[in-house]
């Protein structure tokens, strides 16, 4: 029973990993992308917007690294290792609304997605409690 978990957690640090590696690497090519593709296409004020939904991108990408660590086997089973996956969760949707909607912003200009960033903002900061929390429950 207790290999059974030990498997199952280093399956979902790996898959954090994975995630936490994708958006990075998406993050840094966004960042490119809005610093020599958008050049002279967009405003000077859609660039900032489009700047900071992909450092915001980096930062929890990094994050969610960081929970995927905090997750795995040898940090223990149960409180520590539940509310590292839910940070690395809630990581992941500040990123698909946060930086999402802020990219949608900047490239089409439709008002209408930044009614959704603030919900992203509010699961960064949920996220980074729960990750609090992990440090709490390592024994």
């Amino acid at each position: 029973m207790r290999m059974a978990r030990a498997a199952a957690a280093a399956c979902d640090m790996n898959a954090w990993l994975l995630i936490a590696a994708i958006n990075g690497f998406l993050a840094v090519a966004a960042g490119a992308f809005g610093a020599h593709g958008l050049q002279g296409r967009l405003d000077a004020h859609a660039l900032e917007i489009f700047e900071t939904g992909a450092r915001y991108q980096m930062y929890h990408a990094l994050a969610i690294g960081l929970a995927a660590f905090a997750a795995r086997p040898e940090s223990g089973f149960g409180a520590a290792s539940t509310a590292a996956n839910a940070a690395a969760g809630f990581f992941l949707a500040g990123i698909v609304l946060f930086s999402g909607s802020l990219y949608l912003l900047a490239l089409t200009g439709a008002r209408a997605v930044a009614f959704v960033t603030p919900f992203g903002g509010l699961a960064f900061l949920i996220g980074w409690i729960a990750l609090a929390w992990a440090a709490t429950k390592v024994a």
